[in-house]
């Protein structure tokens, strides 16, 4: 009987175990780590709201935040103000983002094994441009972000393709071009990403078998609508919207629906939600009848229009933008940057939701450039071209033709006139050369000059 007995024990302690182990687990919060949560949910509405169109469309604050995060370890002044504004952290500042970042990065992944959640995070520094990140800044990128800074020559030909494989490879092939041809520019001085991978399986699975064709959007479209009969979830209602919490694995994630009721609209909708109460609804165990599209989006977005809007306008402001704590250049971190700003932001973000989960991806990627030095602007017509010949006084044309290079001057001959004379060739740090370097940037009588070793083509 004892023996039965024990066997029993053993068996219910090796079931509340399993059970056990199968709980979602739970990332601490303290007070302070629990209200920049909420900030920073308030800051995903309001990104939304900034961003959204009349298309189906995917963003990822938390791509951004983690973005931005690592550029503002680099901000000063009114643009670090602004950034710790816009993502909520207000006074809390840089290194509360640095923290939130470091938690969500070390902790996120390991909430349930049903469910992959991934964050990667890089910095690509062009070599050819002469600029080094400081010391403070690389420590700052490795410690709270993982990154470790890759040095490459961004007219190499292949950076937008090493970039965009990064991208690839850290969100499972879903997001396979992250800065298009036209988005690349070899004269960037770094280029900072974030790429976010998430994978969960429905709690609840649907059966395929029940997924049907049908209207969508009051007959304006149709959609596969997958169905569960008879299912246990979290539910509430008012008059504005119906709204289901659908669990993924064991409940670590979830995905939230807000339908607007009839004669509601999603701006009507989106009005009332904000960081603080988007989950206050009054949530009740339902036995639902739940009815719910199969489909895939994918966005391509440009923050930065969006992010000045929300209020963070200096940083992509030539005269304004304030990171002088990112690069330097020469022999001596005191040689810093202090022109240097926001050229590019974007977001490309992409979810599939079928019977069995949801798979959604982001990357989002922060260009950082310089005000081009006085009397210095790029232009190597290297590629067919168009000319005119025109009065000046009338703007009247006399001549307009192309040229598409008809090989008459050879390379060496070029060389040849290029390198005579007396010329004056220095190289970034004020040192004297005896004629220009292979490639990369140099001094030519006071100008700024790029040089490449094979034409580069945009």
């Amino acid at each position: 009987m004892r023996k039965i007995t024990l066997f029993v024990a053993a068996l219910l302690l090796a079931v509340v175990t399993s059970a056990q182990e199968n709980w979602p687990k739970q990332i601490e919060l303290t007070k302070e780590e629990a209200q920049l949560v909420q900030s920073n949910n308030d800051f995903a509405f309001r990104l939304f709201r900034e961003a959204r169109t009349d298309e189906s469309q995917l963003l990822s604050p938390l791509s951004i935040t983690y973005a931005l995060g690592m550029l503002n370890n680099a901000a000063v002044g009114k643009t670090q103000q602004e950034i710790n504004t816009v993502l909520g952290f207000g006074d809390a500042g840089a290194e509360a983002i640095n923290r939130f970042c470091l938690k969500l990065l070390t902790e996120a992944a390991g909430l349930d094994k049903e469910t992959r959640v991934a964050i990667a995070n890089n910095i690509y520094v062009n070599s050819a441009r002469g600029y080094l990140l400081k010391s403070a800044f690389k420590e700052q990128a490795k410690t709270y972000y993982n990154a470790e800074p890759e040095t490459r020559d961004f007219f190499d030909g292949l950076t937008r393709d090493v970039i965009n494989q990064w991208g690839s490879d850290h969100t499972e092939g879903m997001i396979k071009e992250t800065l298009k041809e036209d988005e690349f520019d070899p004269m960037t001085i770094c280029y900072l990403l974030n790429a976010l991978y998430f994978k969960g399986v429905w709690t609840q699975q649907f059966n395929p078998a029940n997924t049907q064709r049908t209207f969508f959007n009051n007959g304006k479209a149709t959609a596969d609508m997958m169905q569960i009969m008879d299912g246990e979830f979290q539910y509430a209602q008012n008059e504005l919207y119906q709204s289901v919490i659908m669990p993924y694995g064991n409940g670590a994630y979830q995905m939230t629906v807000f339908l607007p009721r009839y004669g509601k609209t999603l701006d009507d909708v989106l009005a009332k939600l904000n960081g603080e109460n988007w989950m206050s609804a009054g949530y009740s165990d339902y036995n639902l009848f739940l009815g719910f599209p199969r489909f895939e989006t994918e966005t391509d977005v440009n923050l930065k229009p969006i992010m000045s809007a929300l209020g963070m306008p200096s940083a992509f402001i030539q005269s304004e933008a304030q990171f002088p704590n990112l690069c330097y250049w020469g022999d001596s971190e005191d040689n810093v940057k202090d022109d240097i700003y926001i050229a590019l932001m974007k977001q490309v973000a992409k979810i599939k939701v079928n019977e069995e989960g949801s798979e959604a991806a982001a990357v989002t990627v922060i260009g950082i450039t310089e005000n081009a030095a006085a009397g210095y602007a790029e232009f190597i017509a290297d590629r067919p071209f168009l000319y005119v010949i025109s009065e000046c006084s009338t703007g009247t044309i006399f001549f307009i033709g192309q040229y598409t290079g008809d090989g008459t001057t050879g390379v060496a001959e070029m060389e040849s006139k290029r390198n005579a004379g007396n010329e004056n060739y220095y190289n970034l740090n004020g040192q004297r050369l005896q004629g220009p370097p292979a490639k990369g940037l140099y001094i030519k009588d006071g100008r700024k000059v790029m040089r490449r070793q094979t034409p580069f083509r945009r």
